[in-house]
């Protein structure tokens, strides 16, 4: 049996590790400095600005009035926009007749052939009942036959419009107080520039000469 003698490498093996090391280096890309910090967001503080300016205004009618609201007692008082005209249904007894009362404000209608306007036909302007606000030239009034008043068109942003309840009609009613004029309809065929004919209970309305102010 013979000896064999094994002759060690002249590199060692920490000599191989710094070469491996320093090559495996060489062909890494440089590495970047690590962030101080994530995020570098800075923030601007800002004046504030007036609820006024940043809420939209909000308006019926195609006119826009800016809602408002102010505490009195402790309770949110809401503000009537302009030209608007607003009272409690006692206030409502006080000032109309208990005929003008159950026709405005309970939606009440009077027998056909019996108003005062029927078949009445001068110049001037026709006002609501209850709040004096104009509602009707009568340059826009005709003869219908049906046995309440009748036009065909009102003043602009004067009347309001709404589905009744029973599915059928539509309602018409003054913007300014709410109060209820009678109903609107149309395609029956009078020959009008709209085609349209509001019926107007009488008592919903009070007559201006062409010659008086139409708000007194």
């Amino acid at each position: 049996m013979g000896l064999h003698v094994l002759k060690s490498s002249p590199l060692s093996s920490s000599s191989v590790n710094t070469t491996i090391t320093t090559t495996v280096t060489k062909l890494l890309p440089p590495s970047k400095p690590a962030p101080t910090s994530l995020f570098r967001t800075h923030f601007r503080a800002l004046p504030p600005r007036p609820i006024s300016s940043v809420i939209p205004a909000i308006g019926l009618g195609g006119s826009l009035f800016q809602s408002k609201r102010s505490f009195r007692g402790g309770v949110v008082v809401a503000m009537a926009a302009p030209g608007s005209v607003q009272k409690s249904e006692e206030e409502w007894r006080a000032v109309l007749s208990s005929e003008q009362f159950r026709i405005l404000r309970q939606k009440g209608t009077e027998y056909p052939g019996t108003g005062e306007y029927d078949k009445f036909f001068e110049e001037g302007v026709y006002g609501c009942a209850g709040c004096g606000t104009p509602l009707y030239r009568s340059t826009t009034k005709f003869n219908s036959g049906c046995g309440w008043p009748a036009f065909y068109e009102g003043l602009p942003g004067a009347i309001n419009y709404n589905p009744d309840p029973d599915g059928m009609r539509t309602e018409i009613t003054c913007a300014a107080c709410g109060g209820h004029l009678g109903h609107v309809f149309k395609g029956e065929g009078f020959r009008t520039p709209t085609d349209e004919r509001h019926c107007v209970n009488s008592i919903s309305l009070k007559f201006s000469p062409a010659n008086s102010n139409p708000s007194q």
